[in-house]
This record gives structure tokens, C-alpha cells and sequence, in this order.
């Protein structure tokens, strides 16, 4: 006869759930402030009085738009741990602090689901654990993507307005001016390179080489870039801005989620204005660089055809993107500043076809030792990361140092306002509060940087994961090659060295009849 036992509930061992916060504040105010060290606080606390939970860390991002979870540093934390298997649940105070664009948000749940981990929104009520939540988390999710929409929208017609005015001046001035009381005044010091620039190219200096002669003074761009590039030379040659002109709308604002900014050409209105601001260099000079780069364009604004190895091919000389020529017949690649004269590289040529056999026989090598190559290199990077594991202990130590500083600092700023702090010791204090916050956020990226192998991890599954599921033949495999190469360097006419996912760099030799002479 079977004996069959009860189990009570309480002969059963309560499984420990490992819980993951997230909070997120909007703004930089000093209220948002508040709120973002009031939750840190809320849930350190629910988690203590909740014993079924165990908190894992809280994962909080700053001033960052709900919109988009580009980003937002510590989602992508988040994420990350979710998917190494360190949280069970993620406690979040509602669906627009997750997320406002409900295609996002869908496929995050979706992901989150799939590897058994759960998101309680708390204002909605709405825990994904239960059946068919999914529908549910979609209603809020739109009102919250509705509600962003409205607030773009309203900002749009603004702006429309503004511009239909004249009146309308970017929050971020052009190199050579400086924004004052809403007005766009010349930055004399920036304005002297602007017009050097100008100079140089209507004397026969090439874009790339103005670019060069500025870097080799140590001349600084505006907005902490240290670099110029043959683009930004571009971009200031063809700026009506330096003529004291304004051509409103050059890029525009998608109107659905997740918002990117585009450039506009033709799908919005635009809008000249005539003598907007103070002009650094003539309209006589302005005029002269447009013609001189008309006499030396080559072609340009034909639409070109892309080919699998278009952006990809490197030259090892000057960094440049190959170029494919037809040469009797046969499609060549070569170095595109070479071949249009504005690089002295070396003669490179390669066959189009030769590297795709070299990619071939890389590929093959690379699937066979995948094992070896791939592998060992992955259990390194988790050995690795295993060390360092600590960096997530003093994420949350800063994240609560943060919390308490920004608390801090509403509190002085509330005294001022009551006249009991005086204006300098207020000053001293908010200061010294502000130093002690940059110096905290500082070590916080440094310690979410170093905990981008899991990226780099990541890549190095995702190659390893297809090529296990490849089937790598001797023909060249457009879609495999799509998938896992990232550039290649042309090291010389014989030698090709392939950068793949994950960074990994493979060098291979093109076959001695494969191989072009130099040109």
C-alpha cells in the first residue's frame, strides 16, 4: 500500500528571491534630486522588510530620458546581470520609469520572461510573473509613450514657430560662436581659426590636410572635441552660418518612439533667414569656397552602389575605406584616398574575389579551432570577471553615497531659502557637495567601464553561437560574412587581417595566383 505524506507549507524551505530595484529620475532638479535619493532609500528598505527577498543591488540612472534606452547605463547593468543569472525579480515604481516606448518595453519583458526573471511595476499593480500580464503592461506603456509624444509635439510647434519667425536660435552654437542671452555672438578666438580655414582651402590646402594642420597646432573643437576630421572641415566650409545666414531645420525630430533626430531632405519644411547673425567671414569668400569645391568635385552626390565589402576594406597607411574599380573586366579594390590623389598610401590592389576566398579560408580555420580560439578566450573573460566582481558591492556603496549627497544639498539649498544659511556658506557647502558628487560619479563610470566585458563576452557567445550553427563550405558566404566581420586591414596585396566580433583579429594570406602586383 502507497503512503502518501503531506507537505505542509511550512515544512517546505522558502526559496530566497533575488531582487534587483530600478529607479530612474527624469531631471536634473533638485525635487528629481530628492525623488532619486528617496527611492534608493524606499527600496534598501522594502527589501528589509520584505525577508523573501534578497536585494541584489539598485540600479539607478540619472537625468536620463525614458524615451530610449540607449542610454541609460545602469538598465543595461541591469540587463546584463539578469542574463548571468544573478536577479529573479526586478521591482520597478512604474512603467513609464522603465520604459515609454512600448515596442521597447514589449521586447525587454518578452527577453526577461524567456530567462525566467520578472518585473513588478508597483503604481500599476501589474507583476509580469502572473499569466497574460503582457497585455496588461501594454495599456500604461502607451499612455506613457502618449504622453511623451504630446510634450515632442508641443515642442515641435515651437520650434515651427520660431523658425517661421526668424527667431529661432539652436541651443548649441556653431564653432566661432558663443550663445548670450539667446543671441549668437563670434567667439573671437574660434572665429580666427574659421576664417584660417577658409584661407587655407581658397590657397589650395585639401580639407584633410587643413584638418591635419590643425591638429598638429593643438587647436581644440568646441564641445571637448580634440580632433578635427576632413568632415568637419566640411561642415564649416558649407556652413551658411559664417556668412551671417541661417538655413532653419537641417535635421528634424522623428515623431514617433523611440524619437531619433534625422537629417531633413525634403520631408520638412526649411527655413532661410537672411543676416540671422553677425558673419565671420564675407559672403564674397563664402561664395569663393563653393565654387572652388564644385571645380574639384569628382562625381559627388551620385548615388553609388553598395557592395558587400563597401566600408569595410581598410588601408593600413591612412585609415581610409577601400574603393571598387573595374579594371578589364574584374573588380578591383583600392584605397579611395590613393585613388582620388589626396593620399600618398601605397599602391594596395586587391581582387574582389580573392578576398572573399580569403574570408573563406579563415572562417573554415577559425570554425574548426573554435574550441580552442574561442573557448579558452571566453572562460578567461569570465574568470576575469569573477575577480572583479567587487565592482558591483561599490556601484551600490557610490549609488548610496550619491543619494545622501543630493539629500544634502536640498536640504542646504532649503535653508538658504529661509534665510538661515548665509550666501557664503551656502556657496561653500553646495560646492563642496558638487565636488564630492563629480568625484563619485567620476568612479562610477570608471567602475561600470570595467564591467564591459560583459559586452565583449556577449560578442564572443554570439560568434561562437553562429558559428556552431554554420555549415562553412568553400563558397564564399555573403551572410555569414555580414554577420561577423566588422572592417578588415588591408596589411599588404597578399595579406588580409579580419576583425570579427568581439575584436578578434585573424590574419590571412591571399594564395601566391591570387595575389596582385603592386600598381
Amino acid at each position: 500500500m502507497k503512503a502518501i505524506t503531506e507537505i505542509t507549507s511550512s515544512q517546505q524551505t522558502a526559496n530566497v528571491i533575488r531582487l534587483a530595484p530600478y529607479c530612474r529620475v527624469s531631471s536634473d532638479s533638485e525635487d528629481q534630486l530628492h525623488s532619486f535619493a528617496a527611492q534608493i532609500q524606499y527600496y534598501t528598505e522594502y527589501a528589509q522588510r520584505n525577508p523573501q527577498y534578497r536585494l541584489v543591488d539598485i540600479y539607478a540612472d540619472e537625468g536620463i530620458t525614458g524615451t530610449s534606452m540607449e542610454k541609460r547605463d545602469d538598465f543595461h547593468r541591469l540587463m546584463r546581470d539578469c542574463k548571468k543569472g544573478l536577479i529573479d525579480r526586478i521591482i520597478v515604481k512604474s512603467v513609464s520609469r522603465f520604459a515609454r516606448n512600448t515596442e521597447e518595453l514589449l521586447a525587454t519583458l518578452r527577453m526577461l520572461s524567456e530567462i525566467g526573471v520578472s518585473v513588478y511595476f508597483e503604481e500599476n499593480a501589474i507583476d509580469t510573473a502572473m499569466m497574460n500580464s503582457e497585455m496588461i503592461v501594454t495599456f500604461p506603456g502607451m499612455s506613457a509613450q502618449q504622453e511623451s509624444i504630446s510634450i515632442s509635439e508641443n515642442m515641435r510647434w515651437s520650434y515651427k514657430k520660431r523658425m517661421e519667425s526668424g527667431e529661432f536660435n539652436c541651443c548649441a552654437p556653431a564653432y566661432g560662436f558663443s550663445l548670450v542671452n539667446g543671441q549668437l555672438e563670434i567667439n573671437e578666438a574660434e572665429a580666427a581659426v574659421v576664417q584660417r580655414i577658409f584661407s587655407l582651402y581658397l590657397h589650395g590646402v585639401g580639407k584633410q590636410s587643413i584638418a591635419n594642420m590643425l591638429n598638429a597646432d593643438g587647436i581644440c573643437r568646441n564641445y571637448g572635441r580634440d580632433k578635427w576630421y576632413e568632415f568637419t572641415i566640411d561642415y564649416i566650409l558649407n556652413n551658411e552660418r559664417y556668412m551671417g545666414d541661417a538655413l532653419l531645420q537641417k535635421s528634424f525630430t522623428t515623431e514617433s518612439l523611440p524619437f531619433k533626430k534625422v537629417r531633413n531632405i525634403g520631408q520638412q519644411p526649411q527655413y532661410y533667414v537672411e543676416n540671422s547673425n553677425p558673419a565671420i567671414v564675407s559672403r564674397e569668400t563664402y561664395a569663393a569656397a563653393q565654387e572652388l569645391q564644385k571645380q574639384r568635385s569628382t562625381g559627388a552626390g551620385q548615388k553609388k552602389s553598395t557592395y558587400t565589402l563597401t566600408g569595410i576594406l581598410r588601408c593600413p597607411d591612412c585609415g581610409r575605406t577601400f574603393r571598387r574599380q573595374i579594371v578589364r573586366g574584374k573588380p578591383y579594390w583600392v584605397c579611395s584616398g590613393k585613388a582620388s590623389g589626396a593620399t600618398s598610401c601605397r599602391s594596395l590592389r586587391l581582387q574582389e574575389h580573392e578576398v572573399y576566398n580569403a574570408f573563406t579560408m579563415m572562417a573554415m580555420k577559425l570554425a574548426g579551432n573554435r574550441e580552442y580560439l574561442l573557448g579558452s578566450l571566453i572562460r578567461q573573460i569570465e574568470e576575469m570577471q569573477y575577480r572583479t566582481s567587487g565592482n558591483q558591492q561599490r556601484i551600490q556603496e557610490i549609488d548610496k553615497e550619491i543619494a545622501d549627497l543630493s539629500a544634502q544639498n536640498l536640504l542646504i539649498a532649503r535653508l538658504h531659502t529661509k534665510g538661515i544659511l548665509n550666501a557664503s556658506d551656502y556657496a561653500a557647502q553646495s560646492a563642496d557637495i558638487g565636488n564630492k558628487l563629480t568625484g563619485l560619479r567620476i568612479e562610477r563610470r570608471k567602475k561600470l567601464s570595467e564591467d564591459e566585458n560583459d559586452e565583449l563576452l556577449d560578442e564572443l557567445k554570439t560568434l561562437d553561437q553562429i558559428l556552431e550553427e554554420t555549415e562553412i563550405g568553400y563558397s564564399f558566404d555573403a551572410g555569414l560574412f555580414e554577420q561577423i566581420v566588422t572592417d578588415i586591414t588591408v596589411e599588404s596585396n597578399s595579406k588580409l587581417t579580419f576583425r570579427l566580433l568581439g575584436g578578434i583579429r585573424l590574419t590571412e594570406e591571399i594564395f601566391e595566383k591570387g595575389r596582385c602586383k603592386t600598381a
